[in-house]
């Protein structure tokens, strides 16, 4: 498979948004169709402060964004896209104070609608702490709409 034209943009869409760089999210790589990120472990994004798991809702806000890559890795191109529908099964505790990595997968790409599965793990996919499935609406910018002039009649 050829390396997509999107590929050098993945580092920068991986934490270039507000929430990505605030949680720390890092580009991790790119194998064929398969994207993965990875948000290092901090105190800060622990749920449990006796366990010293990253929260749940940083798991799902990670499946989610490695999801949106995926996506732009199979249209090959940046378009706006919004999460339609997300599951999350959580399958196990994360170990703590352990960075998780996430890799995810567009399988189905329609003209409106993208299809993912994606995982959260920490060392390899086949033991996911939580795994996803997702489907994103693929958006396009429509003109502004200015009002009609009056015709007076």
């Amino acid at each position: 498979m050829d390396v997509p034209a999107i590929a050098p943009l993945l580092p920068q869409l991986a934490s270039g948004a507000a929430h990505t760089h605030a949680l720390g999210f890092t580009y991790e790589s790119l194998d064929g169709d398969r994207v993965r990120i990875r948000v290092p472990w901090r105190e800060d994004l622990v749920g449990d402060p006796d366990t010293g798991v990253i929260a749940g809702g940083v798991v799902t806000t990670l499946l989610d964004h490695v999801g949106g890559l995926a996506v732009w890795v199979s249209l090959d191109n940046f378009k706006p896209l919004a999460t339609l529908d997300l599951r999350v099964d959580y399958m196990r505790a994360a170990r703590p104070r352990t960075d998780l990595i996430a890799e995810a997968r567009c399988y189905r790409l329609t003209r409106s609608i993208a299809f993912v599965r994606a995982w959260a793990f920490e060392d390899a996919p086949d033991d996911p702490v939580a795994a996803a499935q997702s489907a994103y609406i693929l958006t396009t910018a429509r003109p502004e709409r200015r009002p009609k002039p009056e015709t007076g009649e």
